[in-house]
């Protein structure tokens, strides 16, 4: 089984912390990892919760992956972490483990020397800060994420959300990404910043009322999909329609449907062997040479390279 390891220390904010354990280690979840919380003894996250590690913090050079949550707010000040945990996480990386920063807990993988020369990205708040301490990595303020193959850090906050399901997609599949999100309530990916590698089912939503017109939408992606006709199935007029969509999933109704298509064409691109101008069809973007063109824009790869690059075996 795949090993995970996390390094906690003292007064390290919880949510990113939460976060990670969510996705990689609930117990609701197939047990696809084995998730280890690793320390030097009892730790005391900001909120005051106490954390019995499951393994000293040199146990990380035995994982599979790393995952370095953000780090207590007073550290981002210091110019110097602690040592021992920066030695022990270059020992991880040195040993060949997949390296994962959450939000300021880039700042560990930079004092490491695991982020010279890559791209990186961390909170925007802290992405100046990082960029002047650290010269040798190239920071993007901008990304969500940032997927380097065997090292990935994440913006701030729930930007760590967005790269776990990331991960968990490389790892498992879409299908799988999917059900996770959907179990947590979130997208499995929000759009913005840089292209990435990952899927957008349909995205929460607080408003109840639309949730079975997307489901019956999400159902027929192929047939031609208007805002009338979705008004039409909805009962409502055009005008309330598109003020309650946008309110619900923070979008228009014309962006959803494409990326609930490209979705869909993810999905058939990893799972079938079905011609490219099948699956466009099948995703009701019409001829092949409109589905390059939309996963040139928003994937930033062709279909037959995604194909490629993800098909299930």
């Amino acid at each position: 089984m795949h090993r995970i390891a996390i390094p906690v220390v003292d007064d390290m904010p919880m949510y990113e912390l939460g976060i990670a354990w969510e996705i990689f280690g609930a117990p609701w979840l197939e047990p696809w990892y084995d998730v280890r919380l690793c320390a030097d003894g009892r730790t005391r996250t900001e909120p005051g919760l106490v954390v019995e590690p499951d393994a000293p913090l040199g146990a990380l050079a035995d994982a599979d992956t790393v995952v370095v949550p953000a780090l207590p707010h007073a550290w981002l000040a210091d110019d110097d972490l602690p040592p021992t945990l920066v030695a022990a996480v270059r020992d991880a990386a040195t040993a060949g483990a997949r390296m994962i920063s959450l939000c300021s807990g880039a700042f560990v993988l930079a004092a490491a020397g695991i982020l010279d020369g890559r791209r990186a990205t961390t909170h925007w708040q802290q992405a100046r800060r990082l960029a002047d301490r650290y010269p040798a990595v190239q920071v993007d303020a901008a990304a969500l994420y940032v997927d380097e193959g065997d090292v990935l850090t994440s913006a701030g906050r729930s930007a760590g959300m967005d790269l776990c399901l990331h991960v968990l997609r490389r790892d498992h599949g879409a299908a799988v990404a999917n059900r996770v999100a959907r179990a947590m309530v979130v997208p499995a990916h929000r759009p913005g910043g840089q292209s990435q590698y990952v899927d957008e089912p349909v995205p929460a939503t607080d408003d109840e009322s639309l949730a079975p017109l997307l489901s019956w939408a999400e159902e027929r992606l192929e047939q031609p999909l208007t805002v009338a006709r979705l008004a039409e199935q909805a009962r409502m007029s055009e005008r309330t329609l598109m003020r309650r969509f946008r309110a619900a999933t923070g979008t228009t109704v014309r962006q959803w449907l494409l990326a609930q298509r490209l979705n869909r064409a993810r999905a058939l691109l990893e799972s079938t062997s079905l011609p490219v101008d099948r699956v466009s069809e099948l995703c009701g973007l019409g001829s092949a040479a409109n589905l390059r063109q939309h996963f040139g824009v928003h994937v930033g790869s062709s279909p037959t390279s995604y194909r490629r690059a993800f098909r299930s075996a």
